[in-house]
């Protein structure tokens, strides 16, 4: 008789999921709002000045080592895009595109101090320096967007 080969626990849980699926999901979701809102705030001033006028926040990702809580990356993604009409034809082109945003994090941060650095930032947590750093997410969104 065969027997089925063992499952292998993965390494890296999505925060949401963290420490167990689901768990996470409420805290880091009022964590990425927090972060929306302050982007929202500033885009108009900053980085919604360029050719890309209608940026929006996608999701904020955080992958986290499960046997210890550290954080491996976090992403956040965007998306703009700018219209014109062309004068010939009558017609509107689009020029569309996407951003990966990499957040500066220092090695080994923990998720639990990561989460609790942003929630105490409350409004600010767009520019609070990150745990084990002098920069903020907003600085590695100005080196990316």
């Amino acid at each position: 008789m065969a027997t089925a080969p063992a499952q292998v626990a993965p390494a890296y849980a999505d925060a949401r999921d963290y420490p167990t699926p689901g768990e996470g999901w409420a805290r880091f979701r009022a964590v990425e709002a927090q972060l929306v809102r302050g982007f929202d705030y500033i885009c108009g001033d900053t980085f919604c000045e360029g050719e890309y006028s209608n940026l929006q926040a996608l999701r904020f990702r955080c992958s986290v080592a499960v046997a210890t809580g550290r954080v491996q990356a976090c992403a956040w993604t965007f998306t703009g895009s700018t219209a014109w009409v062309d004068t010939g034809s009558g017609g509107i082109d689009v020029d569309a595109r996407t951003w990966t945003c990499p957040t500066p994090l220092a090695a080994g941060t923990s998720l639990e101090l990561l989460l609790h650095t942003l929630e105490q930032a409350g409004d600010k947590a767009l520019h609070v320096p990150l745990p084990g750093t002098t920069v903020s997410i907003y600085d590695g969104l100005t080196d990316c967007l």
